[in-house]
Formats: structure tokens, C-alpha cells, sequence
């Protein structure tokens, strides 16, 4: 029997074990009023007489009883859902085969209902689980369904590991995605480190991580906000640029003056580096060489090896057929 060597940098581990978000659910009120809060005001700018964003399902995840100033200024959090809304489908619109978005939200997201999705497109939810749980029961009690040929998953965010929840249930990193990051409650400048060390990890090169991030984790003024960010980013593999609500506002043809009580940052981030799974791939590959190169296996391995590295790198899409 012709056994195959281990070679001593194949073993890979990955740059982090844990990737845990919250320790208790002790702020849940706190965070579920503040998700309250985001989802009236993306329910008002639907009644605005011409919305930069319509949300048919928000009227089930409010108040009944909620009145809205329809008069009242577009606030940035509209802007900055739509501004998601579009990179997000003109991104995975250009994606062949399995598309992974990964939405981090404040478990009321009606993206994974509101959105027509391509074919094929597989949404992993990471929210805090008591409040997806109530939203999900509110949406599918008017009727919200996903689309047949795509699949939700829900991860908790307090979660111990959620990389390995995300894997799991089928996340690939030999695979494109798409990361979202709004309204995921989170307490510390720490935890954010921690969310993009998950997205450092996953993501495949060349995959984008997109959001807003809260004024309360900057350490410095504004004028060196950009830097600030940049070196955050930076340590993480992604290369990170800011997004100004008032760009965004004339780029959608909107003239009126944008609030500045909120000093949330629109971003756009690019991974630069290759994902844990294309780093073992790439390991695999130059293993793969060597014992061929070496005569070290026979055609029978030789095949069993090239059929594992394919299934790795194209990923496994089946199941959409059935959906």
C-alpha cells in the first residue's frame, strides 16, 4: 500500500478560532428598540412621496399604532440602505453560479424578502436570534416568502463560533460573496475587529464588505477619520473607502439637505487577501505537485486528490434544484 506523506506546510489553521460577538443577551431590549427605531424610519421614507427606498414588508415589523412625519428630512440611514441595496445586486448580478451574500444586521432585515434575487443566490443572516425570530413570524405572517430558487439561513450573532456556523451551513470560501454590515449591535471597537477578522478569513479574494459603521467606535476627529479606517482595514486584508451620504443623496437626484446628527461612516471594502479555504487550496495544489513530481502516489490517489481539490474550489450547489 503506497501511503502519502504529510507534508509539514500543508496543515493550515486559521487565523482565528472564535469568532464570538456577544457574551450574554443582557442589552436585548436595547438593541431590539434601536432596530425599532431603523425600521420606522425606512417605513417613513417608503410613505415619502418620492421614496429613495420602498420597503413593502417594514409596516408589519413596527408599531401599529406608530404615526409618521412623511415631511420630515431623508435621513442617512435610508441613503445608506440604498446605497447597499444597489452595489449589492449590481455585484452578485455579475456572479456566475452559487452567489453567498453574508447580511450582519439588527435581525428586523427585510432584504432577504424584499430583494429579487438572482437564481441561485444563498443569504446567510447573522442578527441577534430572539429578534430575527419575532421578525421572521411578523414577515411570514403577511405573506413574505424568499425567492423558490434561493435559501435564508439564519446564524445568531451570540453565537461562540460563527465561522463555524457559517461553514456548517454551507458557506464556501473558494466561492465570491457579498458582506453586509448595518445595524448588527455590537458593543465594543473589539467586536468589530472581530467581525472583520470573520470576513478576513471567509471571504474570497476580491469579495466586498459593505456598511456603515457607528460614530461611537472612532478614536479621532473627522479629519483623520479616513486614515483611522484605512489602518483598521488594513490590518485585516481589506482595502476600505468612505462613502459620503451627499454623493449619494445627488447621485440619486435628491437636493434637500441630509442631517448631520448622525455621524454613522458609509463604507466600501475590497478583501485583498485569499480566503482560509483558497489558502488551503493553494497548499493542496503545490502538495499535489510535489508527490506527482516525486512519484510518490499511483493514478488511482492521483485521481481520488483531483477530484477532492475540484470539489473544494467549485464548491458544492446542489440542493437548488429542489428549492
Amino acid at each position: 500500500v503506497n501511503v502519502i506523506p504529510r507534508m509539514p506546510w500543508l496543515s493550515h489553521s486559521s487565523k482565528t478560532k472564535k469568532n464570538r460577538i456577544f457574551n450574554t443577551m443582557e442589552d436585548d431590549n436595547r438593541h431590539t428598540q434601536s432596530a425599532m427605531e431603523r425600521a420606522s424610519l425606512r417605513y417613513r421614507e417608503t410613505l415619502r412621496p418620492d421614496p429613495v427606498l420602498t420597503d413593502p414588508y417594514i409596516r408589519c415589523l413596527v408599531p401599529t399604532d406608530i404615526q409618521m412625519d412623511v415631511n420630515l428630512d431623508l435621513q442617512k440611514h435610508c441613503l445608506a440602505t440604498k446605497f447597499i441595496d444597489d452595489k449589492l445586486l449590481s455585484t452578485i448580478d455579475k456572479i456566475d453560479g452559487l452567489r453567498q451574500v453574508v447580511l450582519l444586521t439588527d435581525g428586523m432585515d427585510t432584504r432577504p424578502y424584499r430583494i429579487n434575487w438572482p437564481s441561485s443566490t444563498i443569504i446567510f443572516d447573522v442578527s441577534p436570534d430572539i429578534t430575527f425570530r419575532r421578525s421572521i413570524q411578523s414577515l411570514q405572517d403577511v405573506g413574505a416568502k424568499i425567492r423558490r430558487s434561493c435559501l435564508l439561513l439564519h446564524v445568531p450573532s451570540e453565537t461562540s463560533d460563527i465561522e463555524q456556523v457559517l461553514c456548517s451551513k454551507g458557506y464556501n470560501g473558494a466561492r465570491p460573496s457579498f458582506w453586509v454590515f448595518q445595524g448588527l449591535p455590537l458593543h465594543t471597537l473589539g467586536n468589530f475587529k472581530d467581525i472583520l477578522r470573520l470576513a478576513s478569513n471567509l471571504a474570497m479574494k476580491g469579495s466586498l464588505f459593505v456598511g456603515e459603521l457607528p460614530s461611537s467606535f472612532f478614536e479621532t476627529d473627522k479629519s483623520t477619520k479616513m486614515e483611522w479606517m484605512d489602518k483598521i482595514f488594513t490590518s485585516h486584508g481589506l482595502k476600505v473607502k468612505m462613502i459620503e451620504y451627499d454623493e449619494v443623496a445627488r447621485n440619486l437626484g435628491k437636493q434637500e439637505s441630509i442631517p448631520h446628527c448622525q455621524e454613522n461612516v458609509l463604507f466600501v471594502a475590497e478583501q485583498l487577501q485569499f480566503s482560509d479555504v483558497q489558502v488551503r487550496n493553494i497548499r493542496l495544489f503545490f502538495c499535489l505537485i510535489f508527490l506527482v513530481e516525486n512519484k510518490t502516489f499511483n493514478s488511482l490517489q492521483m485521481e481520488i486528490w483531483r477530484r477532492e481539490f475540484e470539489r473544494i474550489e467549485e464548491g458544492d450547489e446542489e440542493g437548488f434544484e429542489e428549492l
